[in-house]
């Protein structure tokens, strides 16, 4: 009975350490949100082909497609069956990877997406690491040069042209380059992926509106903190001054980076679908453009659950990293 006691004792104790541990509590924070999102992603793709005005079957099917074959067709997606039912089937075939079947292909939509999806994350992940190499180095280095006041000629072309480059369309940009790369000079392919150098300028134009705005966010966040009392310590120290603008200076104005570059590579994974369009690059952006022309409803619900699956990873590891980088954020929450 006694050692009965003293377990339960200790179990207590530790949950309540659990309770009052910070980082527990982030972290159950943060799971709860990702369940509730996940579900109401999940919710949202189900409800997507019964809220669109219509027949979905017969709108995919064409309009001299026979009953019969609409009715087999409407029988093999589960249509007909109670809403809730087919809400039920839609959450299992989520959970164990039969997201249904496409209509005009007859080809499973996991298949499809398994084809699809590679391409996309390699353009993106691509487009992702070329806005980091160039926007943050160029942040920094516009920041070191027009701190104080310093250079107000440079601050005023720099500002000026990455608002220009940050505003631009990345479908617009990628029309421009073709011509310019691709028709006029024939330097690289008009589109398809055919090489390494069918890579160049579909990530160039994911890549030129993030990268500009990055570089903009990282020099004023350059600014401001070589401005703070603990970079004056650090050249009264007579520290060096690579030293002072990369060890002190740097680490610290990489946490708005890190938020920013969060919500860009969210942003660089919706803009595959205007890009793929533009380049005929064979990835779940054009995939998903065809689907909508053809009513292919299955497929538009399981790239969907995907776009959607990868914005919710990517805030989740944005606010895993700036947990790790400002621990204050984390007790700030709590």
């Amino acid at each position: 009975m006694t050692t009965v006691t003293t377990t339960s004792n200790r179990l207590v104790t530790a949950f309540d350490q659990a309770r009052d541990n910070t980082w527990v509590r982030f972290g159950v924070r943060r799971f709860a949100q990702l369940v509730v999102s996940v579900w109401v992603l999940i919710t949202a793709s189900f409800l997507m082909i019964h809220l669109i005005p219509g027949d979905p079957v017969r709108a995919s099917l064409g309009p001299t497609a026979s009953q019969s074959l609409i009715r087999a067709r409407r029988h093999a997606l589960g249509l007909d069956d109670p809403l809730l039912n087919q809400y039920a089937h839609y959450l299992k075939g989520v959970f164990t990877g039969d997201l249904g079947t496409s209509i005009t292909s007859q080809l499973p939509v996991s298949q499809i997406i398994g084809q699809r999806l590679p391409p996309t994350l390699l353009l993106a992940v691509l487009s992702f690491l070329v806005v980091l190499v160039v926007s943050i180095p160029l942040g920094v280095l516009m920041g070191v040069v027009t701190r104080g006041g310093r250079a107000r000629r440079t601050e005023l072309v720099f500002s000026s042209t990455s608002v220009v480059f940050g505003s631009l369309p990345d479908f617009l940009l990628g029309v421009g380059l073709v011509y310019v790369f691709a028709v006029s000079a024939g330097i690289f392919p008009v589109a398809g992926r055919s090489g390494p150098t069918s890579y160049v300028l579909p990530v160039l134009s994911l890549s030129i509106g993030p990268a500009a705005a990055l570089a903009r966010i990282m020099r004023v966040e350059m600014v401001s903190v070589l401005d703070a009392d603990f970079v004056r310590t650090a050249r009264a120290k007579r520290l060096p001054a690579l030293k002072i603008y990369l060890g002190h200076a740097l680490p610290n104005a990489l946490t708005a980076a890190i938020t920013l570059g969060g919500l860009l590579l969210s942003a660089l994974v919706a803009g595959t679908v205007l890009v793929e369009t533009v380049f005929a690059w064979p990835g779940l952006g054009s995939t998903i453009v065809q689907s909508i022309l053809a009513k292919d409803y299955p497929v538009v619900q399981g790239i969907v659950l995907v776009y959607g699956a990868g914005v919710l990873i990517i805030n989740l590891v944005v606010d895993v990293s700036l947990a790790l980088l400002d621990p204050r954020s984390v007790i700030k929450e709590s």
